[in-house]
C-alpha cells in the first residue's frame, strides 16, 4: 500500500482551505476598507466590525499557510510504529476496521483511500497520544467522555 495518493490529497485540501481564506481575507479587507462602510455617526460600527473581521481573515490565512508548510514534507514510507506519518488500522471491539493518518495538523479530516474512509489525526487528539509509539499487535484503550473503547492494531503502514 503507498501513502503517496493520500498525501496528495491532504495536500490539495490543505491548499484548497489556504485558497478559500485568502479570498475570505481579500474580501473582509476591501469591505473595511470601502467607502461605503464609512460611519456615518457614533454608532455606527459596521467599518469597525469589517476591520475585526479582516485581521480574524488574515490571521486564518497565516494558519492555513502553517498547516501546508506542515504536512509538504510529511513522511510517505512505510511506519512500524505510531508516529507522524504512521497510517494505523485499528480492530475495533466489534470488528470493524478503522484507519488513521498520523499527521501534524488537519485532524478530523477525511480522506479516501482506495475503498476506505482515512481518518487524519494529530497526536495531540486522544486517539493520536494513545497511539504514539505504538508497535504491531499492540492493544489500546482510549477513555473519552466516560466511555473506554479497545482497539487492536492490525497495522502500520
Amino acid at each position: 500500500m503507498n501513502k503517496v495518493q493520500l498525501h496528495q490529497q491532504l495536500m490539495t485540501h490543505l491548499q484548497q482551505l489556504l485558497n478559500n481564506a485568502k479570498l475570505a481575507a481579500k474580501q473582509a479587507h476591501e469591505a473595511a476598507t470601502s467607502e461605503e462602510n464609512i460611519a456615518e455617526g457614533r454608532y455606527d460600527t459596521l467599518a469597525i466590525e469589517a476591520a475585526y473581521l479582516a485581521q480574524g481573515q488574515s490571521q486564518r490565512v497565516i494558519q492555513c499557510q502553517a498547516d501546508l508548510d506542515a504536512c509538504i514534507n510529511l513522511s510517505t514510507s512505510k511506519s512500524t510504529i505510531g508516529e507522524i506519518g504512521a497510517l494505523i488500522v485499528l480492530l475495533d471491539e466489534q470488528e470493524q476496521a478503522k484507519y488513521l493518518w498520523i499527521c501534524p495538523v488537519a485532524g478530523g479530516m477525511k480522506l479516501k483511500w482506495n475503498q476506505h474512509t482515512v481518518l487524519v489525526i494529530t497526536p495531540q487528539s486522544p486517539m493520536g497520544h494513545a497511539l504514539f509509539n505504538q508497535q504491531l499487535d499492540d492493544q489500546v484503550a482510549i477513555t473519552i467522555a466516560d466511555k473506554t473503547q479497545h482497539y487492536e492494531i492490525l497495522q502500520i503502514i
